[in-house]
Formats: structure tokens, sequence, C-alpha cells
């Protein structure tokens, strides 16, 4: 396993990080947390015309033709600026649809993915998943003649008011708890039978439960096989674990710089605290925490990128980057103190995505029960 990164990583690395430095602020992530929407446009058009909405779109399709790792770097920047975009979702939507669509389907959503000209988002979770049972999907669908008709409510869609399809899971045959006789549907998001309702939670992103009211697809609109899409599934909320440990190693890594430029400059005693070996010991900590999961994230990536079987060692990575965030989070408010519980610190910003990211794609009792599988038991 090599993880060193090639020329072309380390200039997208830096040229993301230059560019969010310049127009991703705290300012503008408190304003996108007030904002309808959620994202910014204008910053969207940019980011496509950086060419990262076609990094992980294959080139015969008018993109990059990027891997895996090239997509966690990228998004590990964007969670160390906490950047409001449904990237995310998207990234998931366009390797959904490279993997599993059919040649039409490539060719009609592909490209317009890389132009940035088509957002999508996965809507899988519902009321049931009270252990994020991926089987306990029940989302009916009724058939007629070579159409279906989608009838339920999915919860936490993430970014489903700026989306153009959704990528939807639905029960089409068997029973409640069972992965087999799942099937996704590519459904669009502005169908009249599609009902939205904004969900609130600590970190104000733009997730939504959504209501299929008789929601219709052809039989050309179902991704991957009839009644097969399970594994589909689980492939897809795997890689956007992943995705989500990235951002939490980059949101991480510039909590323990903002924690360590503070314990530098504030003197107590008439030295500065960084000298007292207790907050030494919280920014040592904290310092093993993200390069653990940088490298346990980064392992997951090279793996997948190189077509290796990795659901063990995906699930180890959201387990352990899910704890590791969030003792960086809360050490960091230890060492700054009450200054970091204040709203107009950055602090708060990194600290109330803690939680929301530690559930997003599968919670810890989730993944452990997939290690435990993975391991004979």
């Amino acid at each position: 396993m090599d993880l060193r990164l090639s020329e072309e990583q380390r200039i997208l690395v830096t040229t993301a990080r230059n560019f969010l430095q310049d127009h991703c602020s705290s300012e503008h992530v408190r304003a996108m947390e007030e904002d309808e929407k959620g994202y910014s446009e204008d910053l969207w058009q940019k980011m496509v015309s950086l060419g990262w909405t076609s990094l992980v779109v294959p080139e015969e399709f008018g993109g990059v033709g990027g891997n895996v790792l090239d997509l966690v770097l990228l998004l590990e920047e964007m969670g160390r600026a906490l950047l409001p975009s449904p990237f995310l979702p998207t990234a998931l939507g366009a390797m959904a649809v490279g993997t599993w669509g059919d040649e039409s389907q490539k060719m009609e959503i592909l490209p317009r993915i890389a132009q940035g000209l088509l957002k999508t988002t996965v809507a899988y979770v519902e009321e049931g998943f009270t252990r994020h049972e991926l089987g306990a999907i029940s989302l009916s669908v009724k058939r007629e003649g070579g159409r279906f008709q989608l009838e339920g409510r999915k919860l936490f869609v993430l970014h489903a008011n700026t989306a153009d399809l959704l990528i939807c899971a639905a029960r089409t045959s068997g029973e409640v708890g069972s992965l087999e006789g799942i099937t996704l549907f590519l459904v669009s998001a502005r169908a009249g039978e599609l009902h939205y309702q904004p969900l609130m939670d600590i970190a104000r992103s733009k997730s939504f439960e959504v209501l299929f009211q008789g929601a219709k697809c052809d039989e050309d609109k179902i991704l991957g096989p009839l009644n097969g899409g399970g594994k589909c599934l689980e492939d897809m909320v795997l890689t956007g674990a992943l995705g989500v440990c990235a951002m939490m190693v980059g949101a991480g890594q510039k909590v323990l710089e903002m924690v360590t430029d503070y314990a530098k400059q504030r003197h107590q005693f008439g030295r500065p605290i960084g000298s007292f070996q207790a907050v030494q010991h919280h920014c040592a900590n904290m310092a093993i925490a993200v390069d653990t999961s940088r490298y346990i994230t980064y392992k997951v990536a090279w793996l997948k990128a190189q077509g290796l079987k990795c659901r063990k060692e995906a699930a180890i990575a959201k387990v352990w980057a899910n704890q590791a965030y969030n003792q960086v989070v809360r050490l960091g408010h230890q060492v700054l103190g009450g200054v970091g519980y204040m709203s107009e610190h950055d602090m708060t910003l990194y600290s109330r995505r803690a939680k929301v990211w530690e559930k997003m794609f599968g919670d810890e009792a989730y993944h452990k029960r997939i290690v435990a599988e993975e391991i004979g038991l």
C-alpha cells in the first residue's frame, strides 16, 4: 500500500486549500446556515470551473476520471473549511451511476454532473431505522405495467431542496429486515408528487423529510438490478461514510491548529498555557486522533481505488473517526475554555457538527455490526 500523493493530488490539495481560504470564510459558513438553499450558487460555479464536480466522473463522460482517494483528499479540505455544499451527495450519485447505471443512464446523467448542471442526493433513511438497518427499508412500490409508483417517507435527505435527482431506495419484494428485495430508483426531485419538510439539527445542515405521494418512475429509471439494489445501497452508504471521515479529518486538523495557536498566545501566571503539561497532553492527544483518522481514511480510500474488498475497513474508519473527532472537539473546548463556547468563536462551528457527522451514513452501532459480521460473529 502506497499512500504517497502524486503530483496531481498535491496540486489538488494545494489548490483546494487556497481556494477555500479565499472563498469559504467562517462568516460564509454562518451565512449559509441561515440561507434557505444552504449553499452559494456562485461558489458552486467556481467549483465547477475548477473541475471538482467532474472529479469522479469517467473521462468518456466528460469527467476527470479521478478515484476515491482523489475525492477523499478534496473532501478533507472541504471539511477543514466546513464548506456548505451539496458536493458529497452529488459525488456519491456520480459514482453510483458510473458503477451501476446502464449506458443510457450514464450518458444522460454523468455529463450533466460533470458540468455542474445536475445535483443528486440519496434518500434511504426511514422511521424504522432505529439502528440504521438498511434492511428496514419499507417505502412501498406499486407496479402498473412498466411504471412504478413510490409511496412513503424518507428522512434526513441531504440537500433535497436543491437536488435535481434523488436516488431513492424502495422495497419491491421480500420481507422488511432483509437487503434482498430493495431497488434503487432515479426520481426527479422536482416531481409534483414529492413534498419536502426541513429537519433542524444542531449543525443546521440542510437535511429534509421527503414525502413520496405516488411519485412515478419508468422501468428505465431503475439503477442497478430490480430487487437487487441492497448491496449497491450498502456500498453507497459506506462510501458516504468514508467521505464524512475525510471531512472529520480536515475539520479535526483545523481545530488542532486553532487550539495550538491559542495555547501559544494565551498567557497565565506569566507564561503561555501551552507550556503546561496538561495542555500539552491535550494537544498531543488531539494530534494523535487526527493523524490516526487520516491514516485509516486514506487506507480505505486506497483500497477502494484499487478495487479491493474493504467493507470491514470502511466500517472501522467510520467508528474510529467518529470517536476521534468527538475527542478532538472535546479537548479543544477544554483548552480554549469559556471563549470556545461563545457563538462568535469558530470553535462552535466545528463542535456543532461533531454529533451530526457521527450519525451521518451510519452511526457507530451500525458500523460495529458490519465489523462483527466481517470477523465472523
